[in-house]
């Protein structure tokens, strides 16, 4: 089969990613053989490719937001059937013993596994499911809309519950990639104003289209203090700038798995009990509760298609944030 590889982490503008033909995977007990559609691109398959975070063995196939359907099953699947449409998350699965996953929390696993990163993941024709991981996916929405759900529109929907919002706040978005464009939507259907700061002219044309309140940059002071922010983009120097724009009591949330470092900065920005605090990853009931809310919205995605074999190019324009919503891998 078809497949995209990485074997070497290097600068996306290098052209890591090779197309390569590898052998299609056999599903075992308690799995599920997946032909795939559609798999959207997201800032960790490209930390993953430039070395920011590396994989515990290489080469790796990336790609965790993966829209197909089941051709095989293995032993001791009961839920899943032939033919189903079927979702693959950034969670593989979880150990389900340890004292986070007995707390809910299997987001935290020690010993959790995620798909791209320990398991091949969606950039190929075909890959293997842990049965109990794999999403249902609403009708209403295509392969391609729907691959973006699964990373970004899941941590999203995380985000916005690790940032206390509460209906009717005021939430600020920091960077308005894939997630955030699909984040906006639940804040705005809890009856939220929503404030976009971006670089991108087209980024903040998006948000407005959306239903944000205002969009500018991080620079501009912003019309009113905030109640919750989520910062998206993966860049620590922002933490003090989007502080300075919080309320006493409000809320940042840090929606990244790899961030550069955070600045020293004076107490006051987290005097007035401000709180401070990391997203990571997310649990297989986040997917299922946002995938309901997603309906019940229902939620639109914007989408930028590309070839299986243009991964590297896609991941290159989403480093240079020239696409607006989210980038999708059609297989």
């Amino acid at each position: 089969m078809r497949a995209v590889r990485l074997s070497k982490p290097s600068p996306i503008e290098h052209k890591p990613l090779e197309n390569v033909e590898v052998k299609v995977p056999v599903a075992g007990p308690g799995q599920l053989l997946v032909k795939i559609s559609a798999s959207a691109i997201c800032h960790t398959d490209l930390h993953i490719v430039e070395g920011d975070i590396v994989p515990p063995k290489l080469p790796v196939i990336p790609g965790h937001q993966v829209i197909g359907r089941v051709i095989s099953i293995g032993p001791e699947v009961s839920s899943w059937a032939i033919g189903d449409r079927v979702g693959i998350p950034w969670l593989y699965r979880a150990c389900r013993t340890c004292a986070y996953c007995l707390r809910g929390e299997e987001n935290l696993c020690p010993d959790a596994e995620f798909t791209g990163f320990h398991r091949p993941g969606g950039y190929a024709e075909t890959m293997v499911a842990e049965a109990d991981y794999a999403l249902p996916i609403p009708d209403f929405l295509r392969d391609e809309q729907a691959a973006p759900l699964l990373c970004g529109g899941i941590i999203g929907f995380r985000s916005l519950h690790k940032a206390d919002l509460r209906p009717g706040e005021r939430l600020g978005l920091v960077g308005f990639g894939s997630s955030a464009h699909l984040t906006i939507q639940v804040a705005l259907h809890w009856g939220c104003e929503v404030y976009v700061f971006t670089r991108s002219a087209g980024h903040r044309s998006l948000a407005l289209e959306l239903g944000a309140t205002w969009a500018g940059g991080v620079e501009d002071d912003s019309p009113a203090l905030l109640d919750r922010a989520i910062l998206f983009a993966p860049s620590g120097k922002l933490v003090p700038i989007i502080l300075e724009k919080i309320r006493p009591g409000g809320t940042l949330a840090i929606n990244a798995i790899h961030l550069s470092p955070i600045p020293e900065f004076p107490y006051r920005l987290i005097y007035g009990e401000r709180t401070l605090r990391s997203v990571a990853n997310a649990t297989y009931q986040d997917g299922i509760d946002f995938l309901k809310i997603a309906a019940e919205i229902p939620i639109r995605v914007t989408t930028k298609s590309y070839p299986l074999a243009s991964a590297n190019q896609a991941l290159q324009d989403l480093k240079q944030s020239t696409i607006d919503g989210s980038g999708v891998l059609q297989v």
